[in-house]
């Protein structure tokens, strides 16, 4: 809720005035001449001193609309020993402006209710800024059935200021009529209305989502800002705020960012902000940084934050940097973590550190979180965890993950069990997923499982590779299908792989082959194969190696098979030996073979035993058999032994 925090005074021409008497002189000095212009039309050219001494000597023949304008001029000036006889003697000849002013003048010098009754004689008389004033009197009272009458009577003759003051009541009561007094605000240009209208407008189009200003407690996010997430570990990058614009009903955000845009351009600086995180999500980067900017320089600390991210991300370190400076220096805790965050790359340890304090200062627990993740990296293991406790009681979720981390590496489970659970139950899915394997490492499997579909369903990708072979095993293979897509699309080459072979069972036997057929395209298990091959998954590159060689791609295949072997496949290795030795380079297959027999792999054991016993080396050959038979499986262990026992009596013939 908004409240305007200074007592409002009240002008006939429709304007109101603060107590503060740099904004009542602007604003009676419009007054003035709205006022003297409908007395005498032919001074638009006068100065004001010609225009006060014009006014001065009709008043003095007792002519009460001059009087009424001199004492408007008079109190602009904050002169009100001055204004007083003469708004006095025209509210006794029934000036109904000077009766409003008269009570602004008394208002001004501690008399609120004495002002209050000349304003009720100004508003009977059909004075809307007088009822406007009236209104808020009795609310500042507590009198809410006169304070909403008041304003209603000055909102319902086009008074900007009474409907904005009547939504405000409303809005207080959470009365729906709020919207409509707000919207005949605004369309009369009152900034802070168009703002609360948008806020409205973006909250009604965005329910059940978040609105803007529902900031996480676990990170404490604010607009315009981004949030590095960190892995299941605990987190590898200090956070800072997160936001931007909701999504949710297009007309509705599209007519919200049209009363921002209106607040905006008349000078308000939440609405330039608020604007700025709308275009920033768009994409209209060029756009945001000006609103940011505009809203920056009017003070306000998250713009200028805001503004250092876009600079930031523009490769503009340097001058993202002194914005969020200017906004740490205003308090700005987020800009006080970036800034943390930025010198902590540079190896600045000290300065990063003392920034994050500033920032924990400044209220924001993200600084306690990210000292947490600073002294963790320096192994100041007992200090991080001081950090981790503080952001965790103070609700922080991934500090509570990480704490939970660090005391489960110190081999205290018991004590890590309660933060996972409160991360997770807050939010975290790195928690959930390290609870579930919690629970796996006590053989709780069913337990696990619920952490790990929690965790999944929230997007985590590991969790959705848990819950695929948890399903794999229960024979669920539509659900572990599900599962294993979703971990794949993630970027999981164990998900890829283990896909593929749930699509790879499905495939019908390949028929004999036709000379001439055309070769065919690539299946989908065989693309998942692939990109786990890609990224490195050994058992794919084998397979992918295999798919290859059945199609007759000969070179694909050795490319895949070699890989595989390089990074220590034993089955690639042997695979690749047997292309090797098709092709007719045996000395080279040999290599390979004897690479996979070290790694315990049985046939080429045998491969080399045979490779022996054709080149006469039998003794060579036995112990080759004797290693494929400890080996196995079973019937290359036959074999082995049978090829032994030949070699045996060659032997000793």
């Amino acid at each position: 809720m908004v409240f305007m925090g200074d007592r409002a005074t009240l002008l006939e021409t429709g304007r109101f005035v603060q107590r503060h008497a740099g904004n009542a002189a602007d604003e009676i000095i419009e007054a003035a001449e709205a006022v003297d212009a409908a007395v005498d039309t032919t001074a638009d050219q006068e100065t004001e001193a010609e225009t006060e001494a014009r006014h001065r000597l009709a008043a003095e023949k007792g002519d009460p609309a001059s009087m009424s304008v001199l004492g408007a001029l008079l109190l602009r000036r904050g002169d009100l020993d001055g204004a007083e006889p003469y708004l006095r003697g025209a509210t006794a000849q029934g000036d109904r402006a000077a009766a409003n002013n008269l009570g602004v003048l008394l208002h001004q010098r501690g008399y609120p209710d004495e002002a209050a009754g000349w304003w009720r004689v100004a508003a009977v008389a059909g004075s809307a800024p007088a009822a406007h004033a009236l209104g808020r009197h009795h609310r500042e009272r507590g009198d809410e059935p006169a304070a909403e009458y008041w304003l209603r009577q000055a909102a319902e003759q086009g008074h900007a200021l009474g409907a904005y003051a009547l939504a405000d009541l409303l809005e207080h009561r959470s009365d729906v009529g709020a919207e409509r007094w707000l919207r005949a605000a605004a369309e009369q240009g009152h900034r802070e209305a168009a703002y609360r209208l948008a806020l409205a407008l973006e909250r009604r189009a965005t329910e059940p989502s978040r609105g803007p200003h529902s900031y996480d407690t676990g990170t404490g996010a604010r607009p315009g800002a981004r949030t590095p997430t960190g892995p299941a570990a605990g987190g590898e990058g200090p956070l800072v705020a997160a936001g931007g614009a909701p999504q949710g009903d297009a007309v509705g955000l599209a007519e919200a960012e049209q009363w921002f845009r209106q607040a905006a351009a008349r000078g308000h600086r939440r609405a330039a902000l608020h604007l700025g995180a709308i275009l920033e999500k768009r994409g209209e980067l060029k756009e945001a940084g000006r609103w940011y900017l505009s809203s920056a320089k009017d003070g306000e600390a998250r713009a200028a934050c805001a503004l250092g991210f876009l600079l930031r991300d523009a490769g503009d370190e340097e001058s993202a940097a002194v914005w969020w400076l200017r906004a740490a220096q205003d308090g700005d805790g987020n800009a006080a973590n970036a800034l943390g965050a930025l010198h902590a790359a540079r190896g600045e340890q000290q300065t990063a550190e003392r920034w994050y304090r500033a920032a924990m200062d400044a209220g924001d627990v993200n600084g306690a979180y990210n000292l947490g993740l600073l002294c963790a990296a320096q192994d100041r293991t007992a200090q991080a965890e001081q950090w981790y406790r503080r952001a965790a009681y103070a609700g922080h979720r991934e500090a509570a993950n990480a704490l939970a981390v660090l005391l489960l590496q110190a081999g205290d489970a018991n004590g890590a069990e309660p933060w996972f659970s409160k991360a997770a139950e807050a939010g975290s899915v790195d928690a959930a997923f390290n609870l579930g394997i919690l629970y796996a490492g006590r053989d709780d499997d069913r337990t696990a499982l619920t952490w790990y579909e929690r965790a999944a369903a929230a997007g985590h990708t590991e969790a959705a590779l848990q819950v695929g072979i948890a399903r794999l095993r229960d024979g669920d293979e539509q659900a572990a299908e599900r599962h294993l897509r979703c971990a794949a699309g993630g970027g999981s080459a164990e998900a890829a792989y283990r896909l593929a072979t749930v699509l790879d069972a499905r495939r019908p036997a390949p028929g004999p082959a036709v000379l001439g057929a055309p070769r065919e395209e690539k299946s989908e298990c065989e693309e998942w194969y692939e990109r786990a091959a890609e990224q490195g998954h050994r058992r794919a590159q084998v397979r992918v190696g295999m798919l290859a060689a059945a199609r007759g791609d000969i070179e694909e295949a050795a490319r895949w098979y070699r890989e595989a072997a390089e990074a220590g496949s034993r089955n690639g290795a042997f695979n690749l030996g047997l292309l090797l030795a098709r092709e007719g380079a045996e000395r080279e297959a040999a290599l390979w073979w004897t690479r996979a027999a070290h790694a315990g792999h049985g046939r080429a054991a045998l491969r080399l035993a045979l490779l022996a016993a054709r080149r006469g080396e039998l003794t060579e050959g036995r112990r080759w058999c004797d290693r494929a038979v400890e080996l196995g499986p079973a019937e290359v262990a036959e074999r082995a032994a049978r090829l032994s026992e030949a070699l045996h009596q060659e032997l000793t013939a």
